[in-house]
């Protein structure tokens, strides 16, 4: 199974094509291109990449246009992008940010740095996808106790409703060893009743240190904004 990291990268100038294509490709990296944003858009479609580096000025389609289609796109819309740009105002980068890209790089670039901050983005992007898995499983563990502590209330019911009908039993009308079988079954009822409390009271407690652990917590979306954050003041 192939498990090199595929990038796109989406510049009209064919020079930049050729070039990220020959680097990127023998430090590892799986490479596609394309020469215009349409074309980017049905790559990225086909591909599915682990980064976009995308130019901000094209033809057909701009890197604006195509960043706000990827990000309305539920498929595609969790891919990092790299904005590369001539522009370095500081509105244009804030726009970028504004729209959902992960970095923004000034032309001309140094491709050391251009490799330092791809892998920084794909560090970022795999720590997001940790998160994201982390809070899935934290969400299904939660459910799992909530359906262990419905059952648990289901079976202690059941243990009153058997408790009730042999209350109701004339034990007078009964033999001696009908009438023993009848206070251990009564005796057992206690016992189970006691353990199954016992659980109830451990999953309450549980579910208690479970939420204050979760008000602790920073999820996926606080800090995904929280590093956009600082990547803008960087920049």
């Amino acid at each position: 199974m192939d498990t090199r990291k595929k990038i796109l990268v989406i510049d009209d100038e064919e020079i930049n094509l050729e070039f990220f294509e020959v680097m990127l490709t023998k430090l590892g990296f799986e490479v596609e291109k394309a020469g215009d944003g349409e074309a980017g858009l049905a790559k990225a479609k086909k591909f599915f990449p682990d980064l976009i580096m995308l130019d901000n000025i094209m033809p057909k389609m701009s890197g604006w246009e195509l960043t706000r289609i990827l990000k309305a796109d539920s498929r595609l819309q969790g891919i990092p992008i790299i904005m590369l740009s001539a522009l370095d105002d500081v509105k244009d980068k804030i726009e970028g940010f504004e729209l959902g890209i992960d970095d923004y790089i000034t032309k001309p670039f140094n491709f050391s740095e251009v490799l330092a901050r791809i892998r920084a983005v794909l560090r970022n992007r795999e720590l997001f996808t940790q998160i994201a898995i982390r809070e899935t499983r934290l969400s299904l563990v939660e459910e799992f106790t909530i359906d262990i502590k419905n059952n648990v209330l289901e079976f202690i019911q059941h243990i009153d409703d058997l408790e009730a009908t042999m209350g109701r039993i004339d034990t007078g009308t009964l033999s001696a060893e009908m009438a023993a079988l009848l206070g251990n079954a009564k005796q057992r009822n206690l016992q189970a009743r006691k353990s199954m409390a016992d659980l109830d009271a451990r999953i309450d407690k549980t579910r208690a240190e479970w939420e204050n652990l979760k008000k602790n917590e920073i999820g996926l979306t606080i800090l995904e904004k929280q590093i956009r954050q600082s990547l803008q003041v960087e920049g």
